[in-house]
């Protein structure tokens, strides 16, 4: 059986195929790289006759009668609707609307023919492979919906890499065909609550570039975004997913050819379900205590595997979402169990009653497998982050078909012996001043190569959203974006990279966007006076959606009562909250270089204006107020301690003016393109002929925070007039 679709059918007069004689053969233009790329010379044209033909015994199949391998999971977009959707991006990217029919043996040079059976040369293409022919009828065959759907995306890039008018793709061949078998995104879904049209832009951007799984980690000590009537309490309906919103992005991501996999954290990083069902180590009687778990914890931060009512708990929860989702397999988390959990009375008891269980390990086993168990009757593979395995358990081992997330180790060779893996571990997105993990991607263009080991299924971009809760999607989408193109290229295409990360970047800037993106938030410029944000530092709890798991003093709550841009403190070296001393309401005391807040924001261009309350304590070579990766306001500059501005790799630039020790001094900023004017107390100081965006990313950096106290941190997206800038200076500008 067969299937065509035909685009650009032309007169034989027509100048659908320029023909030019072959030289040096340039690259594709298409990201992830071809496995096999024949540059043929010459061009191919659609034209207003362009058609989608569609042999009609094919049109409502999605793959071969055999089946598919269990992973990246079946298809699920017939034929037809791959033809539809085709059409309609086709249509976005150069304006032609070609209709849909069948005769596919007609096709001349020009069309573009898609073909699903079995492979003419008798060589498999797999789950997702495909071969392209662009020398005459553009033609693409696969056996699946997938690699005809991929098959269509070197289709699309062809055609926005090639000219202005992205109606012209090269005459080549290729067959294609992905290294590993996950290409994975991962994304904190749990700390952090992504808006749906971020998801699908994700969706889209990933199906483009021939990732197949997107991996929401659903729960985390902090919140759990799942929603189900079955657990009241435990997810708020307002920054939670329901089982419609799920259904949804799983009808959104099969048209992308994108598996939507779910992962929970269990039994660890599980605060909100532990005080959710009062079922954590610090609960009932003979409870753990600190001592027990992490410093900047809690023993509820651990559900207790010790408990018969914990254990059923837990497996009613992984029994209701593990079917909400489609992807092959389903992670429980089931890493970081602190061992000195093992010192706690409540697990020594159990371990000396309980025969088939000797150590801490063997209990976290026991866990998984007992989990395991539910997740098969899904029909799924479990999936855990690795670390269990570093625990001795003499008594109960993680079974062979879990497949292990390893967050150690380069990635290069399986390291977990007699399991799966999708290596994770050296791709980490997770940009705050504490981690401050951000893909080294010279590193994974030039020098990284992906495992072929069958023990190793695939790779995974994650991304953490510690201590940026509450960050724009876009602050994330910015540090991601270039690994994750990365990540594409290599996973798919194993073999060495052609050429310099940076032609690479070039050429993902070049191919730009798939079509049908929703738009991005801009945050245009206001003139109303009105501050865009403004943290007070008064003491305030986490918002609905959100719970507080840190042990007292850690992981600070900053309040955003203008805006929508609340922060949080570290998990070590927190600014410490002070009352009195001149402060209004309340401050945050700074005493060390780690001490920081993480918001998460996105730069603003110029025009915008801060202002702030600071009372320092000491002077240090380089003092941040507001930081970003691309700039920082200085409260002491490096190399002049006075208060400037900094645009990294580019210049520092100092006022004439110092702050003074031991006394609350109110800052302003305003900016306009070029030029920066300081006030203090209301006093014009002077201005600087720079400016820099308003970098929003956090309060200080990972090296150099201040030293003092800070109140009323306040920001304007528009320069404030000097009468506007020195009215609301000394009030209560709450």
């Amino acid at each position: 059986m067969t299937l065509s679709l035909v685009i650009g059918a032309m007169t034989p007069s027509g100048a659908a195929v320029a023909d030019q004689p072959p030289s040096a053969a340039p690259p594709a233009p298409v990201v992830p790289r071809p496995t096999e790329w024949s540059d043929l010379g010459g061009s191919t044209v659609l034209t207003p006759r362009t058609r989608i033909l569609i042999d009609p015994r094919t049109r409502a199949r999605t793959a071969l009668p055999a089946g598919q391998a269990e992973l990246p999971g079946p298809a699920r977009q017939s034929v037809q609707q791959l033809a539809r959707q085709l059409r309609g991006e086709i249509a976005r990217i150069s304006g032609l609307s070609p209709r849909i029919g069948s005769g596919t043996s007609h096709a001349v040079a020009g069309d573009i023919v898609l073909r699903l059976g079995a492979s003419k040369d008798g060589a498999p293409l797999g789950a997702e492979g495909y071969r392209f022919d662009s020398a005459g009828p553009v033609r693409i065959e696969a056996e699946s919906t997938h690699g005809l759907f991929y098959g269509s995306r070197t289709l699309l890039q062809l055609l926005r890499a090639t000219d202005s008018a992205h109606r012209t793709l090269p005459r080549a061949r290729a067959t294609d065909a992905p290294a590993q078998s996950v290409r994975m995104v991962h994304l904190d879904a749990a700390r952090k609550y992504w808006q749906i049209s971020y998801l699908e832009n994700l969706i889209r951007r990933m199906g483009d570039q021939k990732l197949n799984t997107l991996f929401l980690h659903l729960s985390e000590s902090e919140g759990f975004r799942l929603y189900s009537p079955k657990f009241p309490g435990l997810a708020d309906p307002e920054h939670s997913y329901s089982r419609a919103d799920i259904e949804h992005l799983k009808a959104f991501a099969a048209r992308h050819h994108v598996q939507l996999m779910a992962g929970l954290e269990l039994p660890g990083h599980a605060t909100v379900i532990s005080e959710t069902f009062d079922i954590g180590f610090g609960a009932g009687a003979n409870p753990c205590t600190a001592a027990h778990t992490h410093s900047h914890l809690t023993p509820d931060w651990i559900i207790d595997m010790t408990s018969k009512q914990a254990i059923k708990k837990s497996k009613a929860i992984v029994d209701e979402f593990a079917g909400w989702f489609d992807a092959p397999l389903f992670s429980i988390g089931a890493e970081e169990v602190p061992g000195q959990l093992a010192n706690c009375p409540r697990v020594k008891d159990f371990l000396a009653t309980d025969p088939d269980v000797t150590t801490l390990g063997d209990l976290l086993n026991r866990y998984i497998n007992t989990l395991d168990d539910v997740v098969r009757e899904h029909g799924k593979r479990t999936a855990v982050y690795n670390g269990s395995e570093h625990l001795d358990a003499p008594q109960q081992t993680v079974r062979a078909p879990v497949v292990f997330l390893t967050w150690e180790g380069t990635g290069g060779e399986p390291v977990i012996p007699g399991h799966d893996e999708i290596a994770i571990g050296p791709f980490y997105v997770t940009p705050n001043n504490y981690h401050n993990l951000y893909p080294d991607e010279p590193w994974m263009y030039d020098t990284w190569t992906p495992s072929g080991s069958p023990d190793m299924l695939g790779s995974g971009l994650p991304n953490w959203a510690d201590y940026n809760f509450w960050a724009a999607d876009g602050y994330f989408e910015q540090h991601m974006a270039g690994a994750r193109a990365i990540l594409a290229d290599r996973a798919w295409n194993a073999t060495p990279t052609p050429g310099s990360i940076d032609e690479f970047r070039s050429l993902t800037a070049r191919i730009g966007d798939p079509p049908g993106l929703h738009a991005e938030p801009t945050g245009q410029p206001t003139d109303d006076g009105r501050p865009s944000h403004h943290w007070t530092f008064d003491p305030a709890p986490y918002p609905s959606g959100w719970t507080y798991a840190g042990s007292p003093g850690n992981t600070l709550y900053a309040e955003d009562t203008a805006g929508d841009l609340p922060g949080t403190s570290y998990i070590i070296n927190n600014p410490s909250p002070v009352t009195g001393e001149g402060s209004v309401g309340g401050a945050w005391r700074f005493d060390h270089d780690r001490d920081g807040v993480g918001f998460g924001g996105l730069d603003v261009s110029e025009p915008w204006t801060v202002s702030v309350r600071v009372r320092p304590t000491a002077r240090t070579p380089d003092q941040i107020l507001l930081s970003s990766k691309a700039g920082a306001l200085k409260l002491m500059q490096h190399g002049t301690g006075r208060v400037g501005i900094t645009r990294y790799g580019s210049a520092d630039h100092s006022f004439a003016y110092t702050l003074p020790l031991d006394r609350w001094t109110t800052l302003t900023w305003v900016a306009e393109p070029g030029r920066t004017t300081l006030y203090a107390d209301g006093e014009r100081v002077g201005t600087v002929e720079a400016s820099i965006p308003l970098p929003m990313r956090s309060i200080g950096t990972e090296k150099a925070s201040l030293r003092g106290d800070l109140d009323e941190l306040l920001t304007w997206d528009e320069a404030l007039k000097p009468a506007q800038a020195q009215a609301f200076l000394g009030k209560d500008v709450r």
